[in-house]
């Protein structure tokens, strides 16, 4: 799926200013219509295919919740080609690259296809799960169809990357399929990002985002997903073992442990500040 690619320095500015100032940038059509649908197609007979290595949760073909129907999948790179071309995509690296100053290493793949009807995912921070250090985690959300407000698309707290990990909490499970979520100082910060079939939305470890439920009857909101470290990083969770630089050689990086310190929000004069006073005391070992 490689092909030449050159992020022009006017651009690669215009990104980086994005990624400083707001914790992500979105770049439009960095995969075209044809290289989306063949995706699309892959991943959907991988579905109907059954059970496969690295599924998060099991598929029930006739159960009620279409996410027992279509359960997102993870760590696809490690058995199926497809998904590791498009991890150590040149046009991945070279965005990221612009935006860190070096190229990153892959650690994980993942597939969520949000039929019609899917519960949403609870507002969270990736890097509370991946726990890369020193620097963080960095997203490529790539859409493979439409996504708006009506399927249940990202949405992401502008500038939430400057606060660190914060204190979990109890996530409601009833509009949400995972169960923990961060506090906000202001419950209505999060904005929609309406995306196109091969825009990639690149995002940093600490930005709060999540997601809405699908309420259309019938649109899924399908999107392919890797999770990349600094290149400076030394440690990661050990789900994300073995690291790949993007050349799609392996490293050997050491294991990183949960816990220790979380912020809680205070108010101050100058408004509410997430400060380093919690522990952390709800553990997950994947995002």
């Amino acid at each position: 799926m490689s092909v030449s690619y050159k992020v022009e320095e006017q651009a690669s500015a215009a990104y980086r200013e994005d990624f400083e100032n707001s914790g992500y940038t979105l770049v439009r059509g960095l995969f075209g219509a044809d290289e989306v649908d063949v995706l699309r197609d892959h991943y959907m007979e991988l579905r109907h295919r059954g059970a496969h290595p690295g599924d998060f949760a099991g598929l029930q073909t006739d159960s009620r919740d279409p996410l027992r129907r279509y359960p997102r999948m993870a760590q696809m790179h490690r058995w199926d080609d497809a998904s590791l071309r498009w991890m150590i995509d040149a046009r991945l690296d070279q965005v990221m690259t612009a935006l860190l100053g070096r190229s990153p290493y892959a650690v994980q793949t993942m597939i969520y296809f949000k039929p019609p009807g899917s519960r949403g995912q609870a507002l969270h921070q990736d890097n509370f799960y991946l726990k890369a250090e020193p620097g963080t985690c960095v997203a490529a959300w790539m859409a493979l169809d439409q996504v708006d407000e009506a399927n249940g698309c990202l949405e992401v707290v502008p500038g939430s990357h400057r606060w660190p990990i914060l204190c979990t909490e109890k996530a409601d499970t009833k509009v949400s399929f995972t169960d923990v979520t961060v506090p906000l100082p202001e419950p209505d910060a999060a904005v929609p990002i309406e995306m196109e079939p091969g825009d990639v939305l690149f995002f940093h470890g600490a930005l709060v985002h999540g997601s809405a439920p699908n309420v259309t009857t019938d649109r899924f909101r399908r999107a392919l997903i890797g999770h990349y470290i600094e290149g400076e990083a030394e440690r990661v969770a050990q789900y994300y073992h073995p690291a790949l630089r993007m050349d799609g050689s392996t490293l050997e990086l050491e294991i990183a442990e949960g816990g220790g310190a979380c912020g809680e929000w205070t108010d101050t004069p100058d408004g509410p500040v997430a400060v380093m006073t919690g522990t952390q005391t709800i553990t997950r070992k994947h995002e």
